[in-house]
């Protein structure tokens, strides 16, 4: 995106949201247009100021991160949601994705991929930690079997589902471009066409379909 991004903290640790807004103030391209101690005021505030990105905690007091998260993203779909917490449990992962979370970090991440998380989420992409996107493959191989039957199966070409799995993997536009040798513009393209064919919205709910569908595999990874 151009200009500004304008960020919500909501973190129910004082020093926690202190810090943050440090970081991300001297940013050139950030500013924090507000804070917020708990679920409640973080949806009131990001209705009220609204942000492009939310970078929220999951557990907070009133109402936590989850709910907030989905609050927000029901009422403002244009604001991204970036989950920042401690916990690696499946349950958190799976319940934050649900709720319309377009990121998923662990807060011993560092500040340099905070940042570039923020930015992405900022410019409609989605991703996940690497280490958490592995184990959401892990665990949507197991119970793939166990789709509806119902579900109508998506046709992806080969490359599609190559660009899928290194979606999983936790890799940008960017960074598939160059393992590919296309361009970030011919990658955001192709993601267009599959979230189009997979019904869905962003990269963490198309990788989650496919990996449901088996159209995306941990097979070929590196």
């Amino acid at each position: 995106m151009t200009g500004q991004i304008r960020l919500l903290i909501a973190d129910d640790h004082t020093m926690v949201r202190q810090g943050l807004t440090q970081i991300c103030n001297a940013e050139p391209d950030m500013t924090v247009v507000g804070q917020a101690a708990d679920g409640q005021e973080a949806v009131r505030l990001a209705l009220e100021v609204n942000p492009d990105v939310v970078v929220m905690d999951i557990n907070m007091p009133l109402l936590d991160g989850v709910q907030a998260t989905r609050n927000i993203t029901k009422r403002a779909t244009h604001i991204g949601v970036i989950i920042l917490t401690m916990y690696r449990q499946d349950q958190y992962i799976f319940e934050a994705i649900r709720a319309g979370a377009r990121a998923y970090l662990l807060k011993d991440a560092d500040s340099d991929e905070l940042l570039r998380s923020i930015r992405i989420v900022a410019d409609g992409e989605a991703l996940l930690d690497p280490v958490i996107a592995r184990k959401m493959m892990e665990e949507f191989r197991r119970l793939k079997q166990e789709a509806n039957d119902g579900e109508e199966t998506a046709e992806l070409s080969e490359r599609e589902r190559e660009i899928l799995r290194l979606v999983a993997q936790g890799l940008d536009n960017g960074q598939i471009g160059e393992r590919l040798g296309l361009s970030e513009k011919t990658i955001r393209n192709r993601l267009t066409q599959i979230f189009d064919k997979l019904h869905v919205d962003n990269r963490i709910q198309a990788t989650l379909v496919a990996l449901r569908q088996g159209l995306a595999t941990l097979e070929n990874d590196t």
